[in-house]
C-alpha cells in the first residue's frame, strides 16, 4: 500500500533514456512515477490517473509541451508544472510560462536540481512537506497530529476520515472517483468497497457542514470534490 502523500510525477519527454533517467532519480526521492512519449499519451494518463506534478519536454512528436499545457490549462487543471527543454531563447521561455508553465529547466538536467525545482513546485501547491493545510484565517488541517482546528474548536479525526478530507481540500473542484479514493487512501488491495467512502463522506459533512470555508460535493455518478471559499 502506498502512503496517502506519496506525490505522483507525470514525465512527459520523448527521449526514452532521459525519461527513464528522470524517473530513476524521482522514485529515489519517493515519488511514483508516469512515463509519457508525448503529450497525447499524457493526456490519456491524466484521464485515468491522479498525478500532482508534470514535469514536460517541449519538442515532442504528436502533440508538444505548449500544446500539452494550454490543452490542461483550458481544461482547467492547476496542477504545476516543470518545462524541460533544449531551447534556451526568452522567446521560447515567455511562451512557455504565457501558456501556463510554472517552472523552466534548460537542458542538459541537472538532476539534483530537477528534483530542488519538484519540492518547491509541490510546495507552493498548497501540498507540502510541512503537512499543514491552511483555510483561510479559520481553519488548519495538521496532517501529523489527525487534527481540524476550526474557530478555535479541535476536532480530532481517524486516520482514515483525516486522510480523506486532506485530498480532497488539498485539490479544490477536482474531481476524485470514489475508486480513486478507495486506491490512494485504503490501499489498492484493500477488501473494502466504494460504499466505504460514502460513509467516510457522511462523517465529514456532519461533523464540518457549519464551516463557510468548504464543502464536500457529490458529483452523481462519479465520486467527490471539495469546494473551497477562502
Amino acid at each position: 500500500m502506498r502512503s496517502v502523500l506519496m506525490f505522483h510525477i507525470l514525465v512527459a519527454e520523448d527521449d526514452k533514456n532521459l525519461r527513464r533517467l528522470m524517473a530513476a532519480y524521482l522514485e529515489q526521492s519517493g515519488y511514483e512515477v508516469y512515463h509519457a512519449e508525448d503529450g497525447e499519451a499524457a493526456l490519456s494518463i491524466l484521464d485515468s490517473t491522479h498525478i500532482d506534478l508534470i514535469i514536460s519536454d517541449i519538442m515532442m512528436p504528436n502533440m508538444d509541451g505548449y500544446e500539452l499545457i494550454e490543452e490542461l490549462r483550458n481544461a482547467g487543471f492547476t496542477l504545476p508544472v516543470l518545462m524541460v527543454t533544449a531551447k534556451e531563447t526568452f522567446e521560447d521561455k515567455k511562451k512557455g510560462f504565457l501558456v501556463g508553465t510554472d517552472d523552466y529547466m534548460v537542458k542538459p538536467i541537472d538532476m539534483d536540481e530537477m528534483l530542488l525545482r519538484v519540492a518547491a513546485l509541490l510546495r507552493r501547491a498548497n501540498i507540502a512537506n510541512e503537512h499543514k493545510l491552511q483555510l483561510g484565517d479559520g481553519v488548519l488541517l495538521d496532517y501529523d497530529s489527525l487534527t481540524v482546528r476550526a474557530h478555535g474548536k479541535l476536532f480530532e479525526l481517524p486516520k482514515k476520515e483525516f486522510y480523506l478530507l486532506f485530498k480532497l481540500l488539498s485539490y479544490p473542484k477536482k474531481i476524485f472517483t470514489r475508486q480513486q479514493l478507495m486506491d490512494e487512501i485504503w490501499g489498492m488491495d484493500a477488501e473494502a468497497d466504494e460504499r466505504t467512502v460514502d460513509v467516510h463522506i457522511k462523517r465529514l459533512r456532519e461533523k464540518f457542514e457549519n464551516l463557510p470555508e468548504f464543502k464536500i460535493i457529490t458529483i452523481r455518478g462519479l465520486g467527490y470534490k471539495a469546494e473551497r471559499y477562502v
